[in-house]
């Protein structure tokens, strides 16, 4: 749920000011990008990647949280995108929220199913929905897309 849209709408139109290609592509202040194999091991990657960043960031209370949206997000990209070359994984700090992407080359929609709680997947986004403050995505100017998921910060 968002709890401030005006703080939200702030900071994903930041991310649509600067854009996807250009985060993913040049550094950036507050900005981790790290390039993916289309392999399963790369979800436990993402993982290390999201947790030793946002505890750099002073921000370890959301690293559970964020590292399960994390790999349910590098789990669809690697899930749905086969015979691709790669993903890319982007933390971006914009006070008070922490931004997670992925980027991969589908142009393929994600859509989030009714999860079937049986089942061994088709959870992922609702996972995502439901441990960050909204989620979306954007197409990237080269083809494919950033699926995102927004984190709000004490801090």
């Amino acid at each position: 749920m968002v709890e401030d849209p005006l703080a939200t709408a702030d900071c994903l139109q930041i991310t649509r000011e600067v854009g996807f290609d250009s985060l993913l592509t040049r550094a950036h202040p507050y900005t981790t990008a790290c390039p993916l194999p289309f392999q399963a091991d790369s979800v436990k990657t993402a993982r290390d990647v999201t947790r030793t960043t946002l505890r750099g960031w002073g921000l370890s209370e959301l690293s559970d949280d964020a590292a399960l949206v994390v790999s349910e997000l590098v789990t669809n990209a690697v899930r749905y995108t086969r015979g691709h070359t790669g993903l890319t994984l982007l933390l971006m700090r914009v006070a008070p929220h922490v931004l997670l992407a992925v980027a991969d080359p589908s142009d393929e929609v994600p859509t989030r199913k009714e999860p079937d709680f049986i089942s061994e997947n088709g959870r992922g986004l609702y996972i995502v929905e439901t441990y960050s403050q909204c989620w979306g995505w954007d197409p990237l100017a080269q083809g494919g897309k950033a699926v995102w998921a927004l984190f709000r910060t004490e801090h």
